[in-house]
């Protein structure tokens, strides 16, 4: 099936977020976006063709995005995207299924991709803040990350990892 606009998805999809642990730009991100779209042009679930898009921003987050108004994706569909991914870590040199990383942007536009260790310690060394923007990863829903994918540290739970009072 092909590909939709991530714009035109309803706030109802599902999505994954996945964020690669350095910056991606030229013809890796060009093979990444290349291998994802031939993945979601061809992703079924249970024989059913996925309604599905995908969202690349800051050279780092990959969105994939699932109308499921007409067919969900199932679990083992899940698992395909993840192999397919997992797959092209090796291939790119990039980390892109890891767990447990924080993301942020420091003060000069850098996005950094750390332990939550790490997040806390610069939090309690002040080179983070409650102002300090955030990605969140764990959004499940398109109106989710709409919402709060990027956002105040203050205003997410990566506050609750900040020794400040926010």
């Amino acid at each position: 099936m092909p590909i939709t606009r991530f714009e035109a998805l309803p706030d109802e999809s599902r999505v994954w977020v996945y964020g690669a642990d350095r910056d991606l730009d030229g013809p890796a991100a060009d093979s990444l976006l290349r291998e994802t779209d031939a993945f979601l042009e061809s992703w079924k679930a249970h024989g059913a063709p996925l309604t599905s898009a995908r969202d690349w921003r800051d050279g780092r987050f990959l969105t994939i995005a699932v109308d499921q108004r007409q067919e969900g994706a199932s679990g083992c569909s899940i698992d395909g995207l993840f192999r397919r991914l997992k797959g092209l870590e090796s291939q790119l040199g990039v980390g892109l299924v890891t767990s447990g990383l924080v993301y942020f942007r420091d003060g000069i536009g850098a996005i950094h991709a750390v332990s939550r260790e790490e997040f806390t310690r610069l939090g309690a060394a002040g080179k983070v803040t409650g102002d300090t923007e955030v990605f969140d990863l764990s959004v499940t829903s398109l109106r989710e990350w709409r919402s709060r994918f990027k956002s105040r540290a203050a205003d997410s739970w990566h506050g609750s990892l900040i020794h400040e009072r926010v």
